[in-house]
């Protein structure tokens, strides 16, 4: 019986087949938005979608490698793991690439690496090395603590490296500390936290700051008649207006003018009319094809290599951030419906595989994949359709890039082994 426990291995083959559905479907799209009007040579590794066949075919040896690897070697190694990705980010300070305004690239010759897709993974690794560790209680704040610094380092180094995309999907990983146990009231906070930091755009400082002080006025005085309560409520006043000024200070001083104004289109701040037709026209320019090409393609689109506008090469970066938009027009409301679930499918299975796990490295791990996954789907979708700001981040499987198939590849199936080794667990 320890002998059948040991040889057991059983890999969750319907991850595997959305997985791979994925994939091609992905790849289908990036020829169709990189090939627009052209003769297609599969092979020509000069054009995106020879690129991308390589980078698919190099997945499939990744993928064998992962799984023929000992499932607790991610686990014993976690920490050099996560040591090396952040040495690497480290390193794009010195010898990086700068790309679109943000220096995230290593130079290879015939090829670049972005190390901030390597990272959250490794990030996702020595996460759950810490949190499983006998010693480490997540409910008290001291673990909690060296838990976010794990988390904040590598966010910190690729936010420096003006890459804003990728720094916000490492927040994602607040929704496994949340499973592990903290408390409720962080994420009571973090919504808070949010819904000031808009409010404060919207309406401005000073005026978010006088309507928080009339309501917690108002709450003291009815809901709190004893005195030694309004300390609590006076602490939380002052550090709500520190927070409104420094968004505001912020928004004015850190971020760059496209990103001002890609939040100011969002949120209606510009009141011009005449201006805020040229922030369209220019600013928004991607969106608005972007969204054309989607409505377009009505209900069950143009067919494959046949949207006009992708074509027309209307959408700037349409094999990359934009890649949603060709499944739109050419696929249309089905086709666009279609990859939504498979999506939905794929990070349900992995939440759902993550309940079953004995271990709890394998629990948290698990979530880390489900949650990044998830932001990164829906960051991408959202801004392509216009729901949030516009923000530069690859869909999973789909945007044209090496790093970014390699990294979500490494990232589903070093779970999937692990998975696969749960009935060795005791």
């Amino acid at each position: 019986m320890n002998l059948k426990r040991a040889n057991s291995f059983q890999l969750d083959w319907m991850a595997v087949i959305i997985f791979t559905v994925l994939v091609i479907f992905g790849y289908f799209n990036i020829l169709s938005a990189a090939a627009a009007g052209e003769f297609v040579s599969y092979l020509d590794i000069t054009k995106p979608y020879g690129k991308q066949l390589f980078f698919i075919l190099s997945s499939v040896v990744l993928i064998i490698l992962i799984l023929s690897v000992d499932a607790k070697f991610y686990e014993r190694f976690a920490s050099i793991i996560y040591l090396g990705s952040i040495l690497s980010l480290i390193g794009l300070f010195i010898f990086g690439k700068q790309i679109n305004g943000a220096i995230s690239w290593y130079d290879l010759g015939g090829m670049t690496l972005q190390p901030s897709e390597f990272a959250k993974f490794a990030t996702a690794l020595a996460l759950a090395k810490y949190i499983s560790d006998l010693q480490t209680n997540i409910k008290e704040q001291k673990d909690q603590i060296r838990a976010a610094i794990l988390v904040v380092i590598p966010a910190g180094l690729i936010l420096l490296q003006n890459d804003a995309g990728s720094t916000l999907v490492f927040g994602s990983l607040f929704f496994v500390f949340y499973r592990e146990g903290i408390p409720q009231y962080y994420l009571l906070f973090a919504v808070f936290v949010a819904f000031l930091g808009i409010a404060t755009l919207k309406f401005s400082a000073i005026s978010v700051c006088i309507v928080l002080s009339g309501v917690l006025l108002m709450y003291q005085l009815f809901f709190k008649r004893k005195k030694k309560k309004f300390r609590g409520v006076f602490t939380i006043l002052i550090c709500s207006i520190g927070l409104c000024l420094g968004v505001q200070w912020a928004y004015n001083n850190v971020l760059q003018n496209h990103q001002k104004d890609r939040i100011g289109l969002w949120l209606r701040l510009e009141k011009d009319p005449d201006k805020l037709q040229a922030m369209k026209r220019n600013i928004l320019y991607n969106l608005n094809e972007s969204e054309k090409a989607i409505r377009s393609g009505g209900t069950f689109g143009k067919g494959f290599m046949d949207g006009t506008r992708t074509k027309g090469k209307f959408v700037p970066e349409q094999h990359t951030d934009y890649i949603f938009s060709t499944v739109g027009e050419e696929w249309g409301f089905v086709g666009s419906s279609t990859v939504i679930i498979l999506f939905v499918l794929l990070i349900l299975r992995i939440l759902y595989l993550s309940e079953q796990q004995k271990s709890q490295f394998s629990r948290v791990y698990g979530y880390s994949v489900a949650s990044i996954l998830f932001v990164h789907f829906l960051i991408n979708v959202g801004m392509v359709m216009g729901l949030i700001p516009t923000i530069g981040i690859p869909l999973p499987f789909f945007s044209y890039g090496g790093s970014g198939l390699w990294a979500f590849t490494i990232l589903v199936f070093i779970f999937l082994k692990l998975d696969s080794n749960r009935l060795n667990e005791w």
